[in-house]
């Protein structure tokens, strides 16, 4: 008897962070572009979506669904537009660190979200529109057993970190905890893992270090353990019962982290099909330009609205020091007056993000944004500068008149960067941000890293700031990131080592049909 077919339909399911929300919005335009007649809807949680979508209807998370573009339209003849439909983890309201702890929210967001998604999913299939293909980002390993239940065959982790820290995720639960451990107490010490070069503690992500049950973020390397199990080859333990390995569509390209990625393809059925840049995929074949939207991305935080385009269309080329920590950091007074400090002392013009939010304290806030208006305002050599609350990072990065990036070294912000074509100078806080250091700096050599104040991992020093930005704007290291920028373009274009690995999990997901 025959079976309906359906369309492909893929379902992203993301963690309520901006930085998790972007890289999924670029995978989802992909993934349409890529798979002609496709459905793409992210899932994101209630919160994160109200942000979003402030005008949409969203009183529930069975009835809200809404088009990439004027809340509400779902229009079926527009086989391109991104879907996005709300699920709940529990905290529609948000989720408030200083109330609640991060251990307390997964454990939440977990029982709550596989409710809310096998409800998504029933309602999808109810009306004719069936998911064949649940990806989700990090810290969500429970979405693939939702997925399974309710008849999904495919089910993918979307790795929006370097491939080289889920190598590194990969060996420390197969083995080489020890080495780890051992390195972070001892500092200066590498590890070497199979395949990979040696890494001192500092590259590695910063959860490998945590030793203390009670430590804040040590609810992080449960979750790692059960999605390295997931995506683990015949399964964790080599277990046959368990059901078939989640693939992995990994950010990155060959060029950029050819030894992790080979280090990981014996174990993980890995596809490297970065970078998933939306512009990158928009640019007319042999446009030198790096195309951007006209209007900014829907983001949970509210975009600038004060000219700063317009500002930057007023500098000379190469001439501005961009800026921006991020969308989850909380910078302290003392990093914004050391900042604050270096900006005098580069005596170029510069843009700098400080979030609405950026800081809990209030009377601490206004500090920190006096500081910074000081700063922008100050006549460093006439180069002054312009502080604002948020901004399309992709445009600004692709402005001609940008000389260099100051980043934390989020994966996004990094592989922006680095796709733009601009000289990073990378100050890594945790997580993974100093394996991005480490690629930028030693493996790319597209820009710099900036060495914290001894005794205080968080805080760069002015005159820090200062040299880094120097170099990061030489002749050497600007080629350098200009090469870069041709590498991840070689890498997405049609043939490319990027799009090869995403055409061929699209064959794998459509069940190794010639047409997928």
């Amino acid at each position: 008897m025959a079976t309906k077919h359906h369309p492909q339909h893929f379902l992203i399911v993301t963690y309520p962070a901006q930085g998790h929300i972007t890289p999924a919005r670029h995978l989802a335009r992909r993934l349409a572009g890529a798979c002609p007649g496709a459905r793409v809807t992210i899932c994101v949680p209630l919160s994160a979506f109200r942000k979003m979508f402030p005008g949409a209807a969203a009183t529930g998370e069975e009835e809200t669904q809404t088009r990439d573009g004027d809340a509400g339209d779902d229009d079926d003849d527009d086989k391109q537009a991104v879907y996005y439909v709300a699920y709940s983890d529990g905290y529609d309201g948000g989720f408030d660190s200083a109330a609640d702890s991060y251990a307390r929210y997964m454990e939440q967001a977990r029982a709550a979200g596989e409710r809310s998604l096998a409800a998504v999913l029933a309602r999808l299939r109810g009306v004719g529109r069936p998911v064949t293909c649940a990806v989700y980002t990090l810290l969500l390993p429970w979405v693939a057993g939702v997925a399974r239940d309710h008849g999904v065959a495919a089910t993918a982790v979307f790795w929006i970190q370097p491939a080289t820290a889920l190598a590194a995720y990969y060996h420390y639960f197969r083995g080489h905890r020890g080495a780890f451990v051992a390195a972070s107490g001892a500092g200066a010490e590498v590890v070497r893992l199979p395949g990979l070069p040696p890494l001192r503690a500092r590259d590695l992500p910063s959860f490998l270090a945590i030793t203390d049950e009670d430590d804040p973020f040590a609810f992080v390397l449960p979750e790692f353990r059960e999605l390295v199990d997931a995506v683990e080859r015949g399964g964790g333990g080599g277990d046959s019962s368990r059901p078939p390995p989640t693939y992995v569509l990994a950010n990155t390209f060959d060029a950029l982290e050819r030894d992790a990625l080979t280090s990981l393809r014996p174990h993980v059925e890995v596809f490297a099909v970065g970078p998933v840049l939306s512009f990158l995929h928009e640019e007319a074949p042999g446009d030198d330009a790096t195309r951007t939207p006209s209007r900014p991305p829907r983001d949970v935080f509210e975009h600038d609205e004060s000219g700063y385009i317009g500002w930057l269309d007023t500098k000379p080329a190469k001439s501005v020091v961009y800026i921006s920590f991020g969308s989850s950091s909380v910078m302290s007074r003392t990093q914004v007056a050391e900042i604050a400090d270096a900006v005098a002392q580069i005596k170029r013009p510069f843009l700098w993000v400080l979030r609405k939010d950026n800081c809990n304290d209030k009377e601490d806030d206004a500090a920190i944004r006096g500081m910074a208006a000081a700063a922008a305002s100050r006549d460093a050599g006439g180069a002054g500068g312009m502080v604002v609350e948020w901004c399309d990072q992709a445009r600004v990065l692709s402005h001609p008149s940008v000389a260099c990036f100051v980043t934390h070294g989020g994966w996004n912000s990094t592989l922006e960067g680095v796709a733009c074509g601009v000289p990073l100078v990378v100050a890594p806080r945790y997580s993974d941000q100093g394996t991005s250091a480490w690629l930028v700096a030693e493996r790319a050599g597209a820009g710099v890293r900036a060495a914290a104040r001894d005794g205080d991992g968080v805080v760069v020093e002015a005159a820090e700031l200062a040299r880094c930005v120097a170099s990061a704007t030489s002749e050497a290291v600007a080629a350098r990131a200009a090469e870069w920028k041709w590498e991840a373009r070689k890498a997405v274009e049609a043939g490319g080592g990027s799009d090869r690995s995403l055409r061929e999990f699209l064959r794998l997901v459509a069940g190794g049909g010639d047409d997928a």
